[in-house]
């Protein structure tokens, strides 16, 4: 795009040095620059008379200054610098704090622009720190993301200087910007940082927030396309249906839904792409079994890789367990097996005789090797990086890939975290899951909760209680697992049976815990986040989690996923003392909701898009203007016209989009280099 490649050192009024402090912000060339947008803007268009104006309300007045400018030497690096504006309605103290610039350039007598919040306190309205203007700079001023080194002045003149020289030709195809009725590029990248009005304003961002998403989508389209390759691994015969049959269960009719769509997918010819998302407890781990089960009876190998041992142990158990009789071998791989164990897997993995791998990341080290494996699944896929979920992919030849989430993700999220894989939603609960009640409580009544957890465990049952940290931390107000677990099981809980289990254990002690908790012989574990993913005992119907702030809505549910798995009324407990603020609302949701998808949704509400589950880690572009969740309109929109648009042109290669098709290169690559 011109000279919108051009290295930033090389624009009018930077050189090394501010380049060096540039750098340090994400701005290496021109177009970088004029693609730092403002964080948001100052109004000195809209002049309010003194008089009209109400309490912090923040405001821009023209006023002149009708006293001297008094200077007053509070202490030691504090200066503050008063006087007096009239605008013929009413009077203002002004005060400037040590800016002693500011006040050298102001005189008695003339008038000025002043920008900040009214103050009723005194004799006289005040405002403290106003921005200062002169009268003829009126107009919408930007503010960016700034720096000590970069203030955002310093930023907005340079952007003043790369406008003057800069050349900027549309990314999207003309037909698009006539479509949307969208204005071209430059109009928006003027109007952007410098827009004549707010209606301006407004039609800079249409065309920004709109291109964003429609580059994005585009991009992730194409690979998505890429990915559709033709398989080895045509697996004509279903298989599915004589594995469901040996179930001691009814499968719901979304998991069978899901397994079909599987199967379609591994009898097409093509290269399986599929994300499988439930909510917790939907039955996604017999979904995954009943497609393994499928692969080995086509004769050919799968493999399924968990974040943590505790989960690939019980899910090798519980294969075992269901595929007792049928003649499919399934081994176990994990780091702490020892090195004997380790070989003998590998052996008959490499060998072919076991049909069927589970594992941790010890599955993509170098020393194991498939003889055919034919379908990849990842299990709580968010716990690993992209290059991990490919590393397990690459020890076959192009197998069949299924990626499995029990973090409720907002569909238009997933939309864009996801865009490159199919997704299947399963919806439905299995019958005999219970529903869970939820209370909110300050710490105060860390007592009478402490009884309720004795009354579960009299009638028998088993409960959590989790703490944010492993350790104590003096330097915050929150519950550490040792330290509750040492003080607990010699005072409160002292005639039951209490266990502590963290993930700084080493993994035979964390199995040694969790296997007495299962067998009931622990009746309360204390513990950290290790048992959100994967741990499975009926019997738990308490919960009781400690510090409840500290964890993001997503996390508390998966925590709570952990109870309610049987056939007894189950309770959660938040303890908190936030009563008020965003804090208290995204309680106050986990509360109220036991549905992961509409929690999920509210905490996009509550936190906004940012970095919704670690988005480097996803794979997700970091968006620069759009919002996912206030531009689902613009998304939705993006998307049908990225399909339009690759249908006609699968690979972009028509002239009028050779810039659409330049601008996903380097924002992938840019990625890619993340």
């Amino acid at each position: 795009m011109s000279n919108f490649d051009t290295d930033i050192r090389f624009l009018k009024g930077v050189g090394e040095k501010r380049a060096q402090h540039l750098y340090s912000l994400g701005i290496d060339t021109i177009g970088a620059l004029l693609r730092y947008f403002p964080r948001g803007y100052e109004d000195f268009s809209d002049i309010k008379q003194i008089f009209d104006c109400s309490a912090d309300q923040k405001v821009c007045i023209k006023a002149k200054i009708i006293t001297p400018i008094s200077e007053n030497i509070i202490r030691k690096n504090m200066t503050l610098y008063k006087f007096v504006v009239s605008d013929d309605t009413a009077r203002l103290q002004v005060t400037i704090f040590n800016n002693k610039y500011l006040a050298q350039r102001l005189h008695q007598g003339s008038e000025y622009l002043f920008l900040g919040k009214i103050q009723y306190s005194g004799f006289l309205p005040a405002m403290s720190a106003p921005e200062i203007r002169e009268v003829g700079d009126t107009g919408i001023v930007p503010i960016y993301p700034a720096t000590k080194n970069m203030t955002s002045s310093a930023i907005s003149k340079l952007v003043k200087t790369a406008l003057e020289g800069v050349q900027i030709q549309n990314v999207l195809p003309q037909s698009i910007i006539d479509n949307y009725k969208l204005c071209d590029l430059n109009t928006a990248i003027h109007n952007i940082h410098f827009p004549k009005s707010e209606q301006a304003l407004s039609r800079a961002k249409q065309h920004l927030v709109f291109e964003e998403l429609f580059v994005l989508r585009t991009g992730l389209m194409l690979l998505k396309n890429k990915r559709r390759i033709t398989s080895p691994f045509v697996l004509q015969n279903d298989y599915t249906k004589q594995y469901i049959n040996s179930l001691p269960f009814e499968m719901t009719n979304a998991q069978k839904r899901v397994i079909a769509e599987c199967v379609a997918d591994m009898s097409s010819g093509s290269v399986m792409n599929r994300l499988v998302q439930g909510d917790v407890g939907c039955g996604k781990t017999a979904v995954a079994a009943t497609l393994m089960y499928h692969t080995a009876k086509s004769g050919y190998q799968s493999a399924i890789m968990a974040p943590t041992e505790i989960l690939a142990e019980q899910h090798y158990k519980n294969l075992c367990d269901s595929l007792n009789g049928t003649g499919i071998e399934c081994v176990l791989l994990t780091g702490s097996l020892k090195k004997k164990e380790k070989e003998t897997a590998r052996k008959l993995i490499a060998a072919g005789r076991a049909q069927i791998a589970v594992g941790t990341h010890a599955l993509i080290s170098d020393g194991v090797e498939f003889k055919n494996l034919a379908l990849v699944i990842t299990d709580e896929q968010h716990r690993f990086g992209v290059a991990q979920r490919s590393n397990l992919a690459q020890k076959g030849m192009h197998p069949h890939t299924l990626v499995m989430s029990a973090t409720p993700i907002p569909r238009t999220l997933g939309l864009i975290i996801y865009g490159d894989l199919d997704i299947s939603v399963i919806d439905e609960y299995p019958r005999g899951r219970q529903k869970i009640e939820n209370y909110c409580v300050e710490s105060t009544l860390r007592q009478r909760v402490f009884g309720y957890i004795k009354k579960h465990l009299d009638e028998g049952r088993q409960g959590y209680i989790v703490c944010p940290m492993v350790e104590e931390n003096d330097e915050l107000n929150i519950k550490s697992a040792e330290e509750y677990y040492a003080k607990i099981k010699d005072g409160e809980f002292k005639n039951y049976n209490v266990g502590l289990l963290h993930g700084q254990m080493k993994p035979r002690d964390k199995e040694a815990v969790m296997r007495a908790f299962k067998d009931g012989e622990l009746q309360l574990l204390v513990c950290t986040t290790v048992i959100e993913v994967g741990i499975d005992v009926p019997n738990a119907a308490i919960m009781v989690i400690e510090n409840a702030e500290r964890f993001g809505l997503s996390q508390l549910h998966q925590l709570r996923g952990r109870i309610g798995r049987g056939q007894y009324r189950s309770t959660c407990i938040f303890i908190s003392d936030y009563k008020s603020g965003v804090t208290a609302d995204r309680l106050k949701v986990i509360k109220e909701n036991n549905d992961g998808f509409k929690i999920a949704d509210e905490d996009l509400r509550l936190r906004g898009p940012g970095d919704f589950l670690g988005s480097r880690q996803h794979g997700l572009p970091k968006l620069k203007i759009a919002d996912i969740y206030a531009d689902t309109t613009s998304l939705k929109a993006a998307g049908m016209a990225a399909a339009n648009l690759l249908e006609a042109d699968p690979k972009l290669n028509n002239a009028e989009n050779a810039a659409l098709r330049a601008e996903i290169i380097k924002m992938y690559k840019k990625l890619n280099e993340n």
